[in-house]
């Protein structure tokens, strides 16, 4: 209990060994509070307008609009280069001022993360919020055929296994 009737008149008090946790469980609802609160506002929104892997692929526009950045960091609009400073008259003078134009943005394996971050701000400075990443489209890899079981009593082979030159 964590009170008790006290049996005792004097002026001496006997000690009390339990714990009351109210106060840590007071503490704990407190913070899951805080948590559940400050866990939305703590993510990153970038506007980037990407299809899920497992969908079918979506529709593409009769003429899509690639803006394409190469190995050497050169941009292609189409397949007409383009420098970055010219980025945004170019694309004002293609998409003829359509902002809202789905902007195809494509890159090389061997580009930075960080300059293809550059390149996407680019678009979005120039007023191009919607940009849908291009990547290749792979299918499923089939599964591995499998092996008939021996016939008879006859042992089964081992796997091979390959040497990795470790320690026996």
């Amino acid at each position: 209990m964590a009170g008790g009737i006290r049996e005792q008149h004097g002026d001496e008090l006997s000690e009390n060994h339990e714990i009351n946790v109210t106060p840590f469980i007071d503490v704990m609802l407190v913070l899951l509070i805080i948590f559940m609160v400050a866990a939305p506002l703590a993510t990153v929104d970038v506007n980037v307008d990407l299809p899920a892997s497992t969908a079918k692929p979506a529709e593409r526009p009769d003429e899509p609009l690639y803006l394409t950045v190469k190995e050497d960091l050169s941009l292609n609009i189409g397949n007409d280069a383009v420098a970055r400073e010219q980025l945004a008259a170019t694309l004002d003078r293609v998409t003829e001022g359509k902002k809202d134009t789905r902007v195809f943005l494509r890159a090389d394996k061997a580009v930075d993360y960080g300059q293809f971050m550059e390149v996407m701000n680019l678009l979005r400075d120039s007023g191009y919020l919607k940009i849908a990443l291009v990547g290749l489209e792979t299918l499923p890899a089939p599964a591995p055929p499998v092996a008939p079981a021996p016939a008879g009593n006859a042992p089964a082979a081992a796997p091979a296994v390959p040497a990795t030159g470790g320690n026996p």
